[in-house]
């Protein structure tokens, strides 16, 4: 809960003087300070205006001259409570649709997100006019297209909590749209921002004799014009929406953010092909090099220790190694992972074997394996062995909730598709077990051992065992290595790395059969184990140092991450 949290009400009113009181009573009994801002009303409205900060205690009446638009009035009043100290402010329409009583509620949501746009996500009967209730899908449709995200429920509610200070400094950045494109405009901004939105089911009632303001011809060109700057204010900042982080530690993330963008994503390749793909994201991925600024520091962070490994060991420097060639590789990955998604990655084209790797598969042996990957390399590049006689399942371990969209769109896409996505937000017995059925049945499992995948344990203690790589002690997860152990199966290492002719070599070698991990000693098995898998990941990493996918400060943990 934030140490100042002063909430009070933003009004703004444009020619609603009738319904002014009833509102007014309503709210009297949230006990909140009240800014009524007159957008230029006609006499009548200003009359019944000028008796109200009489009538109930603590209302300001702002008065503008002329009739500026909603969002204009609610930008004015939300600068004079910032003025006087208000960290919040919860807008209502002055026609007496809001559902007054659930504003409690919305501010306990803004305590538990003080950073968050709380809105409203309106619950209608009978009495909302059918065109409105169309016009809205349009619109939540072009929202979730502007965000690649279905995470913005409903953007036209005018009932919501703003958190003041982010909305006046995107108001003082951006020309927010004035009128009724502002509710939308506001929301996806701040949602770009940084500043996502919360939503509480709440009624919304049209009055029968209710006054709409709402101009068929002009406010729907308005829209129009809003969704267009916004479709294409959303192209530059696509990596960041499809790679949006809520939280600095990466198990609490979505990866890939929503079905949609998938989706988005694939119908362009579907329509257009992987090279125009290719031309529209390059210059998305040079925006967000520009703009992403701890990503390009973390890279620039690991391309400096490459240096001084290949230096120190008298390697070659690979020319071009530069934070902004390591960007376009994590976009051509991108490009690889979609064309795997669609199973157009053939091996003996794409992807080929290193020396040795397809020997160390074993792909005839009935034995079921676990294969511990990494964030180096396209190691979605593993469902081309899918195509070679003999291939096996591959189930692939994921710690978030995105597994469960990848799973999704793959069974949409490519329901034969040979990967398994099983989402787990930890390891512990039931996860075993499902693991254990598999690999007696033949199939193989794939986990990656280079990210945390659990929140801290109760006590802050993280699951960890540091190991030397690139140079510097770095935390490597447990529970991939315990759980290799308890499986008692063959463990091999995999990497996909991209060559200098745009293959992708597929490098594969034995880790244990099965990892040994005694009672007695489990402390050490554990650590020579993490150890040993932190040399070959350094190995592979030197080999293609642009692969390295962590653009994250590797070498710390999360919640010291978080401080800086």
């Amino acid at each position: 809960m934030p140490l100042n949290f002063r909430p009070c009400v933003v009004i703004p009113c444009y020619n609603h003087g009738a319904m002014m009181t009833q509102v007014m009573t309503r709210l009297q009994a949230c006990a909140l300070p009240c800014y009524i801002v007159d957008d230029g009303s006609d006499a009548a409205t200003r009359e019944v205006l000028e008796t109200l900060p009489a009538r109930f205690a603590d209302v300001t009446l702002i008065r503008l001259a002329e009739n500026a638009g909603k969002g204009a009035a609610v930008i004015r009043g939300l600068q004079d409570a910032a003025a006087a100290g208000f960290t919040h402010a919860v807008q209502v329409d002055a026609d007496g649709q809001h559902a007054i009583e659930d504003i409690p509620a919305l501010l306990d949501l803004a305590r538990q997100h003080p950073q968050a746009l709380i809105s409203g996500q309106p619950v209608y009967d009978d009495s909302i006019p059918r065109s409105r209730l169309y016009g809205r899908w349009i619109t939540h449709v072009w929202v979730w297209i502007e965000t690649l995200s279905l995470q913005l429920k409903d953007s036209m509610c005018g009932f919501r909590v703003y958190p003041i200070a982010p909305t006046l400094a995107l108001a003082s950045r951006v020309a927010l749209g004035q009128r009724m494109d502002f509710d939308t405009e506001v929301m996806v901004r701040l949602y770009w921002q940084g500043n996502t939105s919360y939503f509480l089911p709440t009624k919304v009632t049209y009055p029968p004799d209710g006054l709409s303001h709402f101009d068929a011809f002009r406010d729907n060109v308005r829209i129009s014009l809003m969704h267009t700057r916004l479709f294409f204010g959303m192209l530059p900042r696509l990596p960041g929406l499809l790679f949006r982080r809520r939280s600095a530690h990466w198990a609490q993330q979505d990866e890939v953010r929503g079905l949609l963008g998938m989706r988005i994503m694939l119908t362009v390749w579907r329509l257009f092909g992987r090279r125009a793909f290719s031309l529209l994201l390059y210059p998305v991925i040079a925006a967000y090099w520009l703009t992403a600024f701890p990503a390009r520091r973390a890279s620039q962070k690991w391309l400096s220790r490459v240096r001084t490994m290949l230096i120190a060991r008298n390697l070659p420097v690979p020319p071009g190694l530069n934070s902004y060639r390591h960007f376009l590789r994590f976009g051509e990955a991108m490009l690889d992972k979609v064309a795997s998604w669609r199973g157009e990655l053939q091996m003996g084209r794409d992807v080929h074997f290193a020396p040795g790797a397809q020997a160390a598969l074993g792909l005839d042996d009935p034995q079921g394996k676990l294969l511990l990957a990494s964030h180096l390399g396209d190691v979605e590049a593993c469902r081309a062995l899918a195509q070679l006689d003999g291939s096996k399942t591959i189930n692939a371990l994921v710690f978030n909730e995105n597994a469960r969209r990848f799973k999704q769109i793959m069974e949409e896409m490519a329901p034969e598709a040979a990967l398994n996505l099983i989402p787990v937000t930890h390891i512990g017995p039931d996860t075993a077990m499902l693991l254990k059925e598999k690999l007696d049945r033949g199939e193989w499992v794939a986990i990656v051992g280079d990210r945390l995948a659990v929140i801290p344990q109760r006590g802050g203690d993280w699951r960890v065992s540091w190991s030397r790589f690139m140079g510097h002690p770095a935390p490597f997860p447990q529970g991939p290595f315990i759980l290799a152990a308890a499986l008692r199966c063959p463990v091999l290492l995999i990497f996909a790395l991209r060559q200098p002719d745009r293959t992708l070599r597929l490098h594969c070698e034995p880790f244990a059969d099965p990892l040994p991990m005694p009672r007695t000693a489990r402390q050490a098995a554990l650590q020579q184990a993490i150890d040993r898998y932190a040399a070959r990941l350094e190995h592979y990493a030197l080999q293609s140092p642009l692969d390295w996918f962590n653009f994250f400060d590797f070498w710390q943990l999360p919640d010291a991450r978080d401080k800086e």
